[in-house]
């Protein structure tokens, strides 16, 4: 039997910048293990709004899916990522993914390769997280002797957003984990989560990695759901091989919580770890 996925809370951007530092502090007090920000085009940032939340709270784990990588030149990511994993050494749970191509049309930064630029952007960002000196000449990423002046003492685990096989693929080979979107019912989701991780433990095979690997599945419930009905979702998709389930709090129309009620899940999440092996 496969170990219970940890379950987290997503904080997502439907909930208002002002309120996310008090429903950090509130899932911290809940006993909530990890909290889970998105940097949707066009609402809250990601790095600050992680940096915020770690700064209030005391133990509980940020992490952030996805960092959208055409919005962004690697050094700055390198930065971000570094700077925050010292100042909250082995809290931060940073991703990053070619985002939502319809966003990045928008920004003006879609790529004509997505996935070019992903595994481009992926590979120079752990060289540099590293603390290794780096020049670089690729389709997207163009680097002249680059090289931190603060690494990371501990260097997070870089977190790769997948959906389609080649991008799943591409999370196997160069990330520390998966992040697997959709907000999917248990259903629905058992079936997906199970044929991405396959995908994403074949790229790694292929590449001759092992050791364990993080797979971090998003996924929604009502914002009432009781304690026994959030363990029954994460026991669903941690059969499907998901080592970790944030949870997007759904008010009674399904659409994701912008008032309190994502509060009450806090607790509810809370309670569940009674429930869990």
């Amino acid at each position: 039997m496969l170990p219970a996925p940890t379950i987290g809370l997503i904080l997502p951007p439907e909930q208002a910048p002002e309120r996310f530092i008090g429903v950090a502090q509130a899932a911290d007090e809940a006993g909530v293990d990890e909290l889970w920000l998105w940097e949707d085009c066009f609402g809250q940032s990601g790095t600050s709004t992680a940096a915020a939340v770690l700064a209030a709270t005391d133990r509980i784990r940020v992490g952030l899916g996805l960092m959208p990588v055409p919005l962004r030149n690697v050094a700055l990511t390198a930065m971000e990522i570094a700077t925050i994993a010292r100042m909250f050494p082995g809290r931060f749970l940073p991703g990053i993914g070619h985002g939502v191509l319809e966003w990045m049309a928008q920004a003006g930064v879609r790529a004509e390769s997505p996935l070019t630029l992903l595994t481009e952007h992926a590979t120079a960002l752990r060289t540099l997280l590293a603390g290794d000196e780096l020049s670089v000449e690729g389709r997207y990423v163009r680097l002249d002797r680059v090289r931190l002046r603060w690494p990371p003492h501990e260097v997070p685990p870089l977190l790769i957003g997948g959906g389609r096989p080649k991008a799943l693929a591409i999370a196997g080979e160069l990330g520390d984990g998966v992040i697997l979107a959709g907000e999917l019912t248990p259903e629905v989701g058992r079936d997906v989560t199970r044929a991405a991780v396959e995908v994403v433990r074949a790229a790694r095979e292929a590449a001759g990695l092992k050791g364990a690997f993080p797979v971090v599945q998003f996924a929604g419930i009502r914002s009432d759901a009781s304690a026994d009905e959030v363990a029954e979702l994460a026991r669903s998709f941690g059969e499907a091989g998901a080592t970790s389930v944030p949870l997007l709090a759904l008010d009674a129309e399904g659409q994701p919580e912008a008032g309190d009620g994502i509060l009450r899940l806090a607790t509810t999440i809370g309670e569940c770890r009674a429930l869990l092996p």
